[in-house]
């Protein structure tokens, strides 16, 4: 049986990808410029996580 994870331990990388989604739609939203590029690569974070787990689902790792 695998010991038991601290609330921080789990939702750590969650909310980090919450926050990147946040800082990009609000740069898009409310910015111009080069606050763009920042929504595009912040806007990018969670598609790239998303797809590198897709990918390496069968890896083994949980």
């Amino acid at each position: 049986m695998s010991a038991r994870r601290t609330l921080s331990e789990v939702y750590r990388w969650p909310a980090a990808i919450a926050l990147a989604s946040l800082v990009g739609l609000s740069s898009a939203l409310f910015a111009d410029g080069f606050w763009d590029a920042v929504s595009w690569i912040a806007l990018a974070v969670p598609v790239a996580v998303g797809c590198w787990k897709w990918f390496n689902a069968g890896s083994g790792s949980a």
